[in-house]
């Protein structure tokens, strides 16, 4: 069986024998009518975008309740729209790894075309201007990673295509952004049609960030005299172009080998992964977990599809950016990053397999439940305990989500601020007794003790890259595992220093609790499991 149009046009029982849930809606018709009226163009073609956002669009479609579909482009990895998308007629396979250790299968076909977005090449331009000065596309959205919008290097100064991109003006620009930009300049001039241009990136306040680089690379341009000011307050007019902003929450992780070989046994051909030339791991299906949300600022001043009705949560800014609070700063993160940094001293390679060890979920759960749920940012919603018992229950233990804690662990520094210490800012500012955290303490003792190389059983460890970690490990110099009297207070310069932890935590009873449970977990191999296990016990 091969998976393209005609096959999901001809040999619908063979497919539905397979367990596959086929397209409900005339995929030749949709394709059509959406190259012809486009309504929404895509950028990202990845797995999130493929497994998740796609595959909302194949909701309303199916129902009726759109005759549109979705116009995917890439900006950065155009073998993706090559190998992935063209030989497969825009189809994918959808696999869905349910907790139970069961998979679901359906073609997603609401993809009507893929395009690689590349100024370098003349058709593909003509066709992205030919989409934006169309009156009617109400949206264009976003999966590109943070990165993708950024428009500056470590140091400050403007990466050289974002520089030449500004120098050269919107007719050859090359960078996502200056692109996007480039393109609402082609709306503007056809008649200042109103858009929304929507990021669904993993990464706090996206909408602002998007707008924030597009808006960079218009005045930059408005400046060397490529466009006017009238561009300008187009793009700074909401009732023409608008950026919300939005929570995402789904993972999609690398093809994974046990659904590859089940379809190839299945006789579906052409499942096997390929690495692209910018070395993306991607297959011509995607696998990923049954839980998912989208919470989106509903601000779109061309219309859009009622993605409401595909299970979107549209609603306003302030409630997205408690959304994203609720998830990072209580009901997923912190749980992530604790377990991580245990994980890696006692040995786990995976998060489902921690989530087997009593120690390990007795410290989630009650970072979850006994500390974060007292003081989380209530969304309204969704329900903070609801999603904390779905994380803990289904998504933390699905033995299909092959999630290591050394991958979790990356740039701990960077996050610890947000996942505990708005939390301990939430007990210090309500006036709650701190001394009752226990599983908080724990984790940034933890993590500290996983800064000094060496797991549980004594052995060197890898720690995974951090910006801060060698400087943090210099002043952890002269501690030695299984010599707690090498201990001489190292730890209070790193816990005074707010810019890590959110607060100077030696100015809470907090450092004395972190600095015990470090000094406990130095005495020797198993110090480490006997420190967690008699904390929680």
């Amino acid at each position: 069986m091969k998976m393209n149009a005609a096959s999901i046009k001809n040999q619908k029982a063979e497919w539905e024998a397979l367990g596959v849930k086929l397209p409900a809606f005339d995929h030749e018709a949709m394709t059509a009518n959406t190259k012809a009226h486009p309504m929404w163009v895509h950028f990202g073609a990845g797995n999130i975008f493929r497994g998740f956002i796609a595959a909302l669009q194949q909701r309303l479609l199916n129902e009726g309740l759109s005759d549109r579909g979705i116009i995917a482009a890439d900006t950065f990895d155009y073998d993706i729209i090559d190998k992935i998308y063209t030989p497969f007629d825009n189809l994918t396979m959808n696999v869905t790894l349910n907790p139970d250790g069961t998979t679901s299968r359906e073609i997603i076909g609401s993809v009507a075309e893929g395009l690689r977005a590349n100024s370098a090449e003349p058709e593909m331009m003509a066709r992205f201007k030919e989409i934006f000065t169309d009156p009617g596309l109400q949206m264009i959205s976003f999966t590109i990673t943070e990165k993708g919008y950024a428009l500056y290097r470590p140091d400050g100064s403007l990466m050289p295509v974002v520089q030449a991109d500004m120098d050269e003006g919107p007719a050859k620009a090359r960078h996502a952004m200056s692109m996007v930009a480039a393109l609402l300049f082609e709306r503007f001039k056809a008649g200042a049609y109103p858009l929304a241009v929507v990021s669904m990136d993993n990464c706090s306040h996206n909408g602002e960030k998007l707008q924030s680089s597009v808006m960079t690379v218009a005045k930059a341009w408005a400046d060397k005299g490529f466009v006017g000011q009238d561009f300008i307050d187009y793009l700074e007019d909401e009732s023409k172009i608008a950026f919300p902003w939005s929570m995402i929450d789904k993972i999609t992780p690398r093809p994974h080998k046990i659904v590859e070989e089940a379809l190839v046994k299945d006789g579906i051909e052409d499942m096997t992964p390929i690495v692209t030339s910018k070395n993306t791991f991607i297959a011509a299906f995607v696998n990923a977990e049954r839980p998912q949300y989208l919470v989106v600022e509903d601000k779109f001043p061309n219309g859009r599809p009622p993605l409401e009705k595909a299970g979107v949560y549209l609603t306003d800014r302030d409630t997205v950016n408690k959304t994203e609070r609720m998830k990072v700063t209580t009901c997923l993160n912190p749980l992530h990053t604790a377990m991580s940094v245990y994980g890696c001293m006692l040995g786990y390679t995976l998060i489902c397999d921690e989530m087997k060890d009593e120690d390990i979920v007795a410290l989630v759960k009650r970072l979850g439940y006994q500390e974060g749920l007292p003081v989380v940012v209530d969304p309204k919603i969704l329900d903070p305990r609801a999603f904390i018992d779905e994380v803990v229950g289904q998504r933390l233990p699905n033995p299909f989500m092959p999630d290591a804690p050394q991958r979790i662990a990356t740039d701990t520094s960077q996050k610890v601020g947000i996942r505990f210490g708005e939390t301990i800012k939430s007990y210090i500012a309500e006036g709650r007794d701190l001394d009752s955290l226990v599983s908080i303490p724990l984790a940034l003792a933890g993590w500290l003790r996983y800064l000094l190389a060496v797991d549980d059983n004594g052995s060197a460890m890898e720690v995974s890259a951090d910006p801060l970690k060698d400087d943090l490990q210099a002043k952890l110099a002269g501690i030695e595992v299984g010599k707690p009297e090498t201990y001489h207070g190292q730890l209070k310069e790193i816990l005074a220093n707010a810019s890590i932890f959110g607060v100077d935590l030696t100015s809470t009873v907090l450092a004395d609790k972190i600095e015990k449970f470090f000094v406990a977990e130095l005495a020797g191999p198993g110090a480490v499991r006997k420190t967690l296990h008699e904390a929680l016990a």
